[in-house]
């Protein structure tokens, strides 16, 4: 919870101190209106105020969130993925979804670390079946949109700088596929829904599917971190993500660079703690 306070205030600072106070009084305004019961927030909260609860007998989620943009963007890519594997939205409005509840709704990072390869191969089909999903690319970003933030003068070392934008550009010439991507496809973001697999949290980005990938390879944070064995793993990762989706592993792994950079610096935009995306990028640098 604390995390979620802290990322609030350093992100909205005084507008977003005075949300955090009326929370109490928006839930229940909310609660109140869609007939909303026993409404418990999540403990792994972050930048959005998620609870779980029944609208009726029907398990929900309630997210909340000051980045109405954001909420609508995640609510637009939602729809877009509705019949591929996606979490459905029963209610939308300004800085709140309700969202159907998965259940059990255990998330793939309970499989970490002995379960890996079972980890990847559901992850694998979840992108297979969520990459056939078609929208039209207006309505999203594309991932070059994201990676310009690589060409801002950051607190991140030159040489880090200086491969991350050289391999962006090469990826970006070379890159044959443009498909809607979830853009933040972590262990967090995949959840058992009865005997099935769905994703809940997508950003929402035009790219490649070996883009796609990245987010898995580098998490759970700070789990993977702590591993004594965090090369083999990343590396047993790449290779498997590679050979089940038919990708090149060097892409990935150059994507991986990418990315571990790309968040550095939306962590320092965001007034956050860097120290995670600091050793990925050192341990994708020596790969």
């Amino acid at each position: 919870m604390q995390t979620f306070k802290t990322n609030v205030i350093n992100i909205h600072g005084e507008i977003g101190k005075a949300w955090l106070l009326d929370l109490p009084k928006i839930i229940n305004k909310i609660a109140n209106a869609n007939g909303l019961s026993e409404l418990k927030p999540l403990y792994n909260l972050t930048y959005n105020y998620v609870l779980s609860g029944f609208r009726g007998e029907q398990p929900i989620i309630l997210k909340l969130s000051l980045d109405i943009d954001g909420l609508n963007h995640e609510a637009l890519t939602l729809k877009a993925f509705a019949s591929f594997g996606a979490v459905k939205i029963l209610v939308q409005q300004d800085g709140a979804l309700i969202l159907e509840r998965a259940i059990s709704g255990i998330s793939l990072k309970s499989y970490f670390p002995n379960k890996e390869n079972e980890a990847i191969e559901i992850a694998c089909n979840v992108i297979k079946k969520l990459h056939q999903a078609h929208s039209p690319k207006q309505k999203f970003p594309y991932i070059e949109d994201w990676l310009a933030a690589l060409d801002k003068e950051q607190n991140i070392p030159t040489n880090y700088l200086k491969k991350a934008r050289e391999l962006r550009d090469r990826l970006l010439q070379t890159s044959t596929q443009q498909i809607l991507l979830h853009g933040d496809l972590h262990h967090d973001n995949i959840l058992q829904n009865n005997n099935n697999w769905v994703i809940i949290d997508p950003k929402g980005v035009i790219g490649e599917q070996a883009y796609e990938v990245s987010a898995f390879i580098r998490n759970p944070l700070p789990e993977l971190l702590s591993s004594k064995n965090i090369k083999n793993i990343v590396s047993n990762r790449i290779t498997k993500f590679a050979k089940i989706l038919s990708l090149d592993p060097m892409r990935v792994q150059d994507w991986c660079f990418v990315q571990a950079v790309l968040a550095w610096t939306w962590a320092l935009e965001d007034n956050c703690d860097t120290n995670h995306f600091k050793k990925l990028t050192e341990i994708f640098n020596n790969l």
